[in-house]
């Protein structure tokens, strides 16, 4: 397998976390956030409207930091959320690359939100993009605090690591860990390098069943929003595999998958305005221009609707 071209592509990927810029259009003006978290935290937070308890954890893919995630929580918090975007690698005091990353970082984040006045022990949502997705179907399969999740172009595994400082040397472990351990994942598949998405794909078809995310744990509502023209990663078939599974396990809260044709890796987050120098980006991954942003036109609002829903529902309720 030649690692440095799969590694250039995802470091293409990378860049391409400015297409979760938002719109010009915005619901309310987002509170300053809050960034002094404490140690091993890095994140910005903006505290829930007096009087509203409703929070969501928000988590960015593998361009790492907060540079997908911070976007994305200031306009959940333009519709009237709390959020806490929280960093998980490639930031001060935190791993380097996408590896082994605890998952007990995110239940931390959890900790940390129901310690701030006005939200307490009310259940939270997380949202996530991507591998921000896949972590945000991980956390909600083990972590009952989590009444509702909301993927953007997820994976239904666990998924080997990323190390884009030596794209010279795959990485060997998993995405993520549990107390100390790596978690079963998929690793690349050793053949011939014919792009990214072939990659993934191939991959995937020989997972082992344990690398699975055992989303059937998840307590609450399910949204995941995928481009059938992805091209980084196949998230309609991966996001299908979590609805098929869902459903063999009777699952008994609402789980949507919204699909969109033209639409690829960038299918997920607000709109763009017409004239933003990002429209064109969007297609970077697969679909175009104007596909993903009608998936975006279309998929934020039923984002927020879900949200609002799962808010006031009884998935949400103090627990």
């Amino acid at each position: 397998m030649r690692a440095r071209p799969i590694l250039a592509a995802l470091a293409f990927a990378a860049a391409a976390a400015s297409a979760y810029a938002p719109a010009h259009a915005q619901d309310r003006a987002a509170p300053e956030p809050v960034t002094t978290l404490g140690p091993g935290m890095v994140g910005a937070y903006y505290p829930p409207p007096a009087g509203k308890g409703e929070v969501v954890l928000v988590l960015g893919g593998s361009e790492g930091g907060l540079r997908g995630a911070q976007p994305l929580a200031r306009r959940l918090a333009e519709h009237g959320f709390g959020t806490l975007a929280i960093a998980y690698f490639d930031a001060p005091g935190l791993p380097a690359a996408l590896k082994d990353i605890p998952l007990e970082t995110f239940e931390a984040g959890v900790d940390w939100l129901r310690a701030q006045p006005g939200v307490g022990p009310r259940p939270i949502a997380v949202l996530g993009g991507s591998k921000g997705g896949e972590a945000a179907l991980l956390l909600a399969s083990r972590d009952p605090r989590i009444c509702a999740v909301v993927a953007g172009v997820p994976s239904s595994v666990v998924w080997a690591g990323i190390d884009m400082r030596n794209p010279a040397a795959p990485v060997a472990t998993a995405s993520w860990s549990w107390q100390g351990k790596p978690l079963v994942f998929v690793p690349y598949d050793d053949g011939p390098f014919r792009g990214v998405r072939d990659l993934y794909e191939r991959s995937l078809a020989k997972a082992s069943p344990a690398a699975a995310i055992p989303v059937e744990k998840i307590r609450g509502p399910v949204l995941m929003i995928s481009g059938k023209a992805d091209q980084l990663w196949p998230s309609t078939p991966m996001a299908d595999q979590v609805m098929a599974r869902l459903d063999a396990h009777h699952f008994a809260w609402a789980h949507i998958h919204l699909a969109y044709d033209n639409a690829g890796h960038a299918a997920f987050g607000p709109p763009l305005a017409a004239d933003s120098p990002n429209l064109k980006a969007l297609a970077g991954l697969g679909g175009t221009p104007e596909g993903n942003n009608a998936a975006r036109a279309d998929g934020w609002p039923k984002a927020l609707a879900f949200l609002d829903r799962a808010f006031a529902g009884k998935s949400c309720a103090k627990r």
